[in-house]
């Protein structure tokens, strides 16, 4: 029996143009760091020339020399912090695409919350002995074991926290830069909790940092979206951890904050 022709899929056109979004976003942003790579790539080659040419004068410049040999390790350097940039972008993209397709086992989310929690603490630590900040934790031990990709669950956790530690860290920078007003009420502080509800498992991530503007929060999700400054941030941290939730564990993540006073995301999986 001929059921007459097949409509065409509505959603085909709409997923076409996301991709279309997508591909822009990834080739803009590897661009932004190979323009640097080849500018100083390029700076590099003259720079080598003239110092070869230097070299095989009879009467050299000694100091002209040490200068040219100064500005060559400073474009290495930028050379390979903005190389570093672009391999940043492809690995997270392939973490995007890689996310969900683990095998989901019996995860005690108490234990890898505390663990991420201390994990990313000290990492900032270690690149920044001065920097100190309480740690809160109110973790549910009626949740027992959750269902969940530990791996990609944990890089999610890993990204708010590291965020979380940030932005105090920020504001704590904010205050001592500025006039100190209420510096000494200020203490850098990040909580992570659980809590069991009847169908489900909820973990939130708070902090008492920088905060979020009103006109930039519709776009945190969004990929290569990023509030850092240049070099900092791919802007996929939080696009990832949306699609593992979401997509790979048919949960659900929000986020509320207020600019100046701190952030909380909260993310619920079905239990």
């Amino acid at each position: 029996m001929n059921s007459g022709p097949r409509r065409p899929n509505s959603s085909i056109p709409k997923k076409m143009a996301s991709l279309g979004e997508l591909t822009a976003g990834i080739a803009h942003e590897i661009q932004n760091p190979l323009n640097f790579v080849n500018n100083f790539s390029e700076l590099s080659i003259e720079l080598a020339h003239e110092l070869r040419d230097e070299l095989e004068k009879p009467g050299r410049d000694e100091d002209l020399i040490r200068d040219l040999m100064q500005d060559l390790v400073q474009n290495q350097e930028k050379i390979n912090h903005h190389g570093k940039r672009a391999a940043g972008i492809v690995t997270a993209m392939l973490q995007h695409s890689r996310a969900g397709s683990g095998k989901k086992e019996p995860t005690d989310l108490n234990a890898l919350a505390d663990e991420y929690l201390r994990l990313s603490y000290h990492g900032l630590r270690a690149k920044d002995k001065s920097f100190n900040a309480k740690m809160v934790t109110d973790l549910d031990p009626a949740i027992g074991k959750v269902e969940a990709v530990a791996q990609d669950l944990g890089r999610v956790l890993l990204n708010l926290i590291n965020n979380a530690f940030y932005a105090v860290q920020q504001r704590e920078r904010q205050l001592s830069e500025g006039s100190g007003k209420c510096q000494e009420n200020f203490s850098p502080t990040v909580s992570v909790s659980t809590k069991q509800l009847k169908n489900a498992v909820e973990i939130r991530i708070k902090d008492n940092g920088t905060g979020i503007p009103d006109d930039l929060k519709a776009k945190i999700f969004q990929p290569f979206f990023t509030t850092k400054p240049t070099g900092q941030g791919t802007g996929l941290g939080l696009s990832l951890a949306f699609d593992i939730i979401t997509k790979g564990h048919g949960g659900q993540m929000k986020m509320e904050s207020t600019e100046g006073k701190g952030t909380e995301f909260t993310i619920r999986l079905p239990a």
